[in-house]
Formats: structure tokens, sequence, C-alpha cells
């Protein structure tokens, strides 16, 4: 999951930085002119290939409730030749010694960090001979306090934990090491606490003793790893026992517990039931055992997603706290992720990219595998259509100028962070699902069983994987199909002519209206539908004439798993629209992706858009039904719309979902619609949900906040877990300022991981402005996590076009407070998207103006260059066709 390189720069001014160890003043001296007079360039990314990590044995004594934990950490490497300097990693680490021991004879060093990303050297008085050599250090260094990053601590009801989060680069911050994917090596772990702590690692638990006081907790050593798949949790968690029973796969039990912060104790059991069932599944599909010996499934209340540690998975909160009456999409969550994150144990920890530049091959599948194998567990929740609606949200961002191809070469540091993205999730997962599709089930797992087998237990990149496919796969096609998709960034756009089955079909690159298409060509798995008729063609070339026999509309995106948007003639549209309430989801999905892109192309008519609302609300696929009109709340949510135009925007949605709360029926109370299939009850809440928000229902709103009032007063009857949300947007809605003060207070009392984020948001993104201010400018309330106050305060006040201004104002103002506190995985890369909710040119000058200098050469570059087109587009199209648009909207009845 985290370009401009820093070293070249800092390397002259820095290089005497973190001195230590030395153990006279003339050795220090000595050590330090060697460095000064020979000094290579500081790696800016890959390490050399001069020294090999063989194994690690880490000693850790972790007690949270401190602000820095120590260590003791032996590094088993391989010399290839005689050096007097060893490049490795290590952020922030107060080093007290560093040695290396080679035989009997001891070489003292000399620790510096001459790279803020946490490229380090280690220096000698005298070369190290050629061959094994053991690197001892003794050092401390600071816990991350309140957001997930290294080992993080978090102050939970009164009691300390600390977690480790260490991908992409964060490993560093914790241990001293050779912090790359390619390197994999056996851990031998062993964790100093405090009395009556619970030490979690990757590996089992072989003893317990006491020693000076202190617990000490030795593991078993690991299987290889690289080291952001580590970890090492302490504190007083409550751990609930459970095991997989045997599988076709395994023969003994597996063990797997749960384990999180007192305060979820009795909220674990729909986890542990979960986790197992869905390790059976992943075992079916690979053909193969758990890879490692026990599994520990994990939460921290500040981890925004998901880890897959190997053995030992980290997440947040909510997507394992919860019981069986849990809202619908918080199990989905649970589903996807948790299906996500165990395959990783295969896909990813058992077999590993060799560099981070083939890290989308571990995200995308292991995407693809969450919406499958948690569909597989539970058909109920309708997981798998979440596949079809990430992948083409991800279109949003890939048709953008700025951006990048999935497989993105990687040169530094500070360009491995921007890897993550909904590129690598949501595009890639959408690829894999396409090839998948067009080379079969069956054939596509039997070239990643093939793909694993090769590679067990070792590292691999994405052109191994591309030849284990194409050796399944018989078709010398496939290969330069994936990779057109793979290597170019953007999304096809397939424009169909013709009638009555007779179509040319032409490709090119979608973009947005002001923007010219840059000239591109893909291998396109084209599958087609005419009524019962499916015909797949792989496009290769500029165009293609098809032709497809069977009645009905043409649906050009059969399934809604390719990987492209389509342009069709007015008439043809016109059909598709007519029947949209019938179609598959995914096809649905398909259908109002590609007009909502055509719309914002400049071709496409809101009064489509508006029929294609009509229809799909009717459509039985709790995912496809609103796409038409969140396409449209998009435009309203940027103000695309005028003072008529909004108005008849409101009733329209009103009259949209109003006849189909009266189908469905509304309690607020707890259980009140428990007897509903799931898809039932989330169709449900989202009718009450546009109802409520774009539809501003003013009774049900009150009726929301009365429940809200009600359940706030302790009466837990009152409200049902999944009008929470809703009902604390309309608490605050319905009582003002006060109402929010105390909403706040209610929020920080709790360490419910539901309810406080719940509260938290809808506090942020009241729309009032004296609200905002208190938030960002008063509010210094120690219970509120540094993460919280940059992640849901002030993203949720930059959320409402009511305060949005105030926001920016603000981040402008407190830009480094806002880039550090938030903190934790990817953070920077994601800051920028904050900003998405502006339109206009103007605006995008101003960012770019206030921003652009503030995040050159990190992380958060490519996206603020994305949000910046964004904001331009969405002007771009405000000036052009915004009065057409408006009109158009209202008109609607």
């Amino acid at each position: 999951m985290r370009s401009v390189s820093f070293a070249a720069s800092l390397l002259a001014s820095t290089l005497l930085a973190t001195t230590i160890a030395i153990p006279s003043a003339h050795a220090q001296q000595a050590a330090t002119a060697s460095v000064q007079a020979a000094a290579p360039a500081v790696p800016a990314g890959r390490l050399p290939d001069t020294v090999s990590p063989v194994a690690y044995r880490l000693d850790l004594t972790v007690d949270p409730a401190k602000e820095r934990f120590t260590g003791k950490v032996e590094i088993d490497v391989t010399l290839k030749q005689p050096s007097d300097r060893i490049f490795l990693h290590g952020r922030d680490l107060a080093v007290r010694s560093a040695v290396a021991r080679v035989g009997g004879k001891t070489f003292v060093g000399t620790w510096q960090q001459p790279d803020p990303t946490g490229t380090g050297v280690l220096t000698f008085t005298q070369q190290l001979p050629a061959g094994p050599v053991t690197l001892q250090f003794d050092y401390d260094a600071p816990f991350t306090t309140g957001a997930p990053s290294g080992l993080f601590r978090v102050n939970v009801g009164g009691a300390w934990y600390s977690w480790s989060q260490f991908q992409s680069i964060d490993a560093r911050a914790a241990f001293p090491s050779f912090d790359e994917p390619g390197f994999k090596t056996p851990f031998t772990v062993t964790v100093r606490t405090q009395p009556g702590q619970v030490a979690v690692s990757n590996a089992p638990l072989v003893s317990k003793t006491t020693e000076n006081g202190l617990d000490v907790h030795r593991f078993a050593p690991t299987l290889p790893l690289p080291t952001y798949l580590m970890a090492v949790m302490v504190g007083p968690f409550t751990v609930v026992d459970g095991a997989v029973p045997p599988t076709p796969q395994r023969e003994k039990p597996l063990p797997l517990r749960i384990v999180s912060t007192h305060q979820n104790a009795g909220k674990l059991d729909f986890a542990l039931k979960g986790s197992e069932e869905i390790v059976a599944l992943l075992e079916d599909y690979f053909g193969d055992s758990f890879p490692y010996p026990k599994l520990d499934q994990i939460t921290s209340p500040v981890m925004p997603g998901a880890m897959e540690n190997a053995g030992a998975d980290l997440y947040g909160d909510q997507y394992l706290v919860m019981e069986e009456n849990a809202p619908v999409p918080q199990k989905r969550a649970f589903g996807m992720i948790v299906a996500h994150e165990l395959a990783h144990q295969w896909f990813g920890d058992l077999v590993t990219p060799a560099w981070w530049d083939d890290i989308w091959l571990n995200e995308s599948f292991a995407n693809w595998m969450g919406y499958r194998i948690g569909n597989e567990w539970r058909p109920d929740l309708n997981i798998g259509s979440g596949a079809v609606a990430e992948g083409f949200a991800a279109m949003n961002t890939d048709a953008l100028i700025a951006g990048r191809p999935i497989r993105q070469k990687i040169d530094t540091n500070s360009e491995i962070d921007a890897a993550f993205d909904s590129i690598t999730y949501g595009k890639g997962g959408h690829v894999v699902a396409m090839i998948a599709a067009f080379m079969g089930d069956e054939k596509f797992r039997d070239g990643v069983r093939r793909y694993m087998a090769a590679h067990r237990n070792g590292n691999a990149t994405s052109a191994d994987f591309f030849r284990a496919m194409a050796e399944v796969s018989g078709d010398p096609r496939i290969l330069p199909a994936m990779q057109s998709f793979i290597d170019q960034q953007g999304v096809p756009l397939l424009t169909f002519t013709g009638k009555d089955g007779q179509y040319h079909v032409t490709q090119s690159a979608y973009t947005r209206l002001g923007t010219t298409a840059p000239d591109r060509i893909w291998g396109v798995p084209l599958c087609v539908r005419k009524g019962d008729t499916r015909q797949c063609n792989l496009l290769t070339d500029k165009s293609m004439d098809m032709q497809i026999a069977g009645s009905g509309p043409l649906i050009p995106n059969a399934g809604g798993t390719g990987y492209y948007r389509f342009e069709l003639p007015k008439q043809d549209w016109n059909a598709l629209i007519a029947v949209a309430d019938t179609l598959p989801g995914g096809e649905a999905q398909a259908v109002s992706d590609s007009l909502g892109a055509s719309l914002r192309a400049g071709r496409a008519e809101a009064g489509q858009m508006a029929a294609l609302a009509r229809k799909l609300v009717r459509n039985p696929d709790s995912y496809a039904a609103d796409t038409a009109t969140a396409q449209l709340a998009s435009l309203a949510s940027q103000g695309m719309f005028d003072e008529k135009a909004t108005a008849a925007w409101h009733a329209f949605v009103e009259t949209l979902y109003r006849p189909l709360l009266a189908q469905y029926g509304f309690d607020a109370s707890a259980g009140a619609h428990a007897s509903d299939d799931p898809d039932r009850q989330q169709r449900r809440a989202q009718i009450v949900g546009w109802l409520a928000g774009p539809g501003q229902d003013k009774v049900l709103n009150k009726t929301l906040a009365k429940a809200a009032d009600g359940y706030l007063a302790g009466d837990t009857n009152a409200l049902d877990p999944a009008w929470l949300s809703l009902a604390l947007v309309a608490y605050v809605s319905e009582g003002g300022a006060p109402a929010a003060k105390t909403l706040f207070d209610s929020a920080l009392a709790s360490e419910d991981p539901v309810f406080r984020p719940a509260a938290l948001n809808a506090v942020a993104k009241s729309g009032l402005e004296d609200v905002a201010r208190w938030l960002l400018e008063e509010v210094k309330d120690d219970r509120l996590r540094s993460s919280e106050k940059i992640r849901t305060i002030l993203s949720g006040v930059l959320d409402s076009a009511k305060t949005r201004d105030m926001g920016y104002n603000w981040l402008v103002k407190n830009f480094d407070q806002a880039l550090t506190g938030g903190g934790g995985i990817f953070f920077t890369s994601r800051l920028p998207a904050m900003l998405n909710g502006f339109c206009s040119v103007e605006k995008a000058e101003e960012i770019a103006r206030d921003i652009r200098p503030r995040l050159a050469g990190t992380p958060g570059r490519i996206e603020l260059e994305r949000t910046i087109e964004r904001v331009r587009n969405c002007g771009l199209l405000k000036n052009a066709k915004g009065a057409q648009i408006s009109a158009a909207v209202a008109k609607l009845r």
C-alpha cells in the first residue's frame, strides 16, 4: 500500500547528523573524516546489491505507555566484497551502538541517517571482509502517537496499546533493516512488556517468562518474510480463540484468534466465524493450505484500512468489530476486506514482489479476490457487484492526463506510496477481472496456481505472472493485451456506429470536455450482448467491424467486466435507458458510467441521465440502482446547478424515492426490519439516505433526529445501527451548533468503533460555519486524536459546500500541521483529494499556487496534479455547459 529524490540535496548538509556509538573522540573523528572524504551517493531508492540480509533477531522492549521503545537487533548478512560501509535503513533511530562481528572479531561502526526517507549508512574505520557478517544494534526510537505508521500507540479507554504498520517503508522506523520487499528472511522475535500485557507477532508464541520485572515473550522463527510484513503488537488486548477446521488442503486445525482492545470484548464472534469460513474458501481456490502456522486477526481504532502482515493481519476496528445485526455495508466490508487481506497471505506474503513497481500485482489481484471470495462467503450480501463499482470509480481518476499506469517504474523512496491508489486497487482489480473473464475462470485459476508454485517463499515480478497466464491460456494475444492495460495510463473509449447487429467500433482514449485525448491503443477484450446472444472479440487495432445476432438493444459491455467506456448514437442510448431497470447489475453500472462520462465530455444531455435515473431506481441490484442519481448528485455537490435547478433537483429526488419508501416501509427503532433479507435492508437504507440527504425530506429528518435523541439519551432500542450515521446528521441539522457540540463531546467520550467516527463525521459535515470555525480553530481536546483532526474534521469541513472555503483557508495556513497530523499509511498521497469538491478554473490555479510547492518531491505530488485537473475540468464543464445542464435539470418533475 506508500518523485523526486531527497538525497542529492540533503547529503552535503546533513551527512554528519546522528553520528553515534564510537568509543573515543579520536575514533569518531577518524570515521567522520573517512565518510566525508569518500562517501558515495546515498541511494535514493533501491539499496546496492553488495549486501544481502540472511536472518534477523529482534529483541524489543515495548511499553505503549511510554513515548519511546528500545531494541537490540542482530542481522546476519552476506557481504559480496570487502567494504568499510554498508547502506541499510533506519529512520529517526537513536542508535547507541552499532557493531559488526566477523568470526571472533568486533568492528565498531558509526551510524548516520543522511536521508529523511530513512536510508542510512553504517561506516567502519577498516574494511569488513567479504562473506558472513553479523550486524548488532542497540537503540531506542519514538512511537508514532495516534496515527498508523511504524510502531504506533493509542490510548483507548485509559489504557495504552501499540501496533505496527510497516507498509510501505515504515519498518525502518522500528528497527535497523534492509527495508525492501526483495529481501525475504526469517525473523526471530522477542518482545519484553509490562507484566500482564499481550504480545503478538507473526509466528506462534513458544515461551513466556519473567526477567527483571518484565514479561518476556519469545516467538518461533518465521518463514522468510520481507520487513514490511513483520508485526509486533502489545497491550492489554482482549483475545477470542478459535480454529479453522481441517480442509482437504490442510490436515490439522489452524489456530485462529481475534485480538482487539478491551472495550470490544463481546463483539468479536462474528469476525471469528467469518474468518474461519473465508480461510477455507481461499485454501480451496489456491489448492494449498494456509501458508503460516497460525492466524491472528487484530484491530486498531486508528487504522483506516487493513494490512496483510503474515499470520497477523491488522484491521481498522470497524471492519471486524460487529455483531450479526450490523448494517449490510459493514458486513459487506468485512467479507471483501478480510478476503482481500487473507488472499495476500498467499499472493503477496508467500510470493512477494521483487520491488515496489510490482506491488500493483499484489493489490490488484487481492482486490479481485476480495470481491470474489467475499461473494462466495455470503452470496446474500451481493459483495461481488462492488468490484464493478470500484473499477468504474477508478476510471474517473485514470481518465485524467495527470497520473500513471498501473505498473509504474519506481526509482526513489518518495515515489513508493503514490502506487497505493485507486489505479492499483480499482483499475487493477477490474483489469484482473476482465482478463479472468476473457480467459475463463478455470484457466485463470490454473495460471495463478502455477505462478504460486514456481515462486513459493520467494519473490516474483509481473513478467513471471504474465508468463504463467500465457502458458495456461494457450492464446498468445493475452500477454500483450494484459500489458496494454498494465503499462499505459488511461481508459479506452469504444465508439459504436451502425445498427441492426452490424457495428463499426473505434477505440480512442476517453477524455473530458476541454482535454485533448492522447493517442493510445489497447488490446481490449470486448464482450457485447444482444438478448441472450453474447459475443467476445479482442480489439487490438484502432477499429473493427463486428456482427451480432439477437434481439433487444446492444449491450456494449456484457457483464460490466470490461475496463472501458462506450459511446453510442442517441437512439441506441435511448434503447438502453428503456431497459435499464431489467439489466444485470454490472451492465447497469456500465451504462450509467458511460453515459455519465459522455455527459462530462460534453456529448450526452442531463435529461438523458435523469431518464436513466428514473429507470435504474427500480433495478433490483443495490449497487446499480442509484448510480445514475449519483451522477447527477455529483454535479449538484460541485455547484453545477443554479438556484432554480437546485430546487428542482431536490424535488426530483423526492419524486424518485418517496414512492419507494412507501413500498419498503420505515421504522427507525432497533431490529424493526431484521427479518428482511440483506438486499432489502440495504435498499431501504439507500432510499432513506437519498430522501434524508439530497431529497431534504423534513418529516423523515425529524423522525431520524428524534430517534438519535433517544439513542444519545441511553435508549439503545430507539435507533437501529443501519440509521446511525443518517440519524446523527439529522440530529445536528435539527439542533444546530448546540447539538453539534453535544454530539462532539459524546463522540470523544466513546471508544465505540462505529459510533465515534459517525458522530465526528456528522459534526464535521454539518455545513454550519460557526461549528466549522470552532472545530478548526478552537477545539484543543486531548481526546481528539491527531489523525481524527485531519482525516475526519478537516475532511468533513471541506466536504460541505457551505464550509469548503473555510476549510481550504485553514489548510493553507496550517499545511505542515495537516500533513504531519494526519499521519499513517499513505496520508501524504491522499491529502490533496480533500479538495476535489471545488469546481472552477480559477480555484484550480489557486490550488496550484498554494499547494504545489509544498508537495513537490513527495508522494502527494501526483494526487495534487489530479486534483488540480479535476477542479479545472469541472470548471470548464460548468463554463461551457452549466447553463444548459441547469436548464435541463430545472425542467425535471
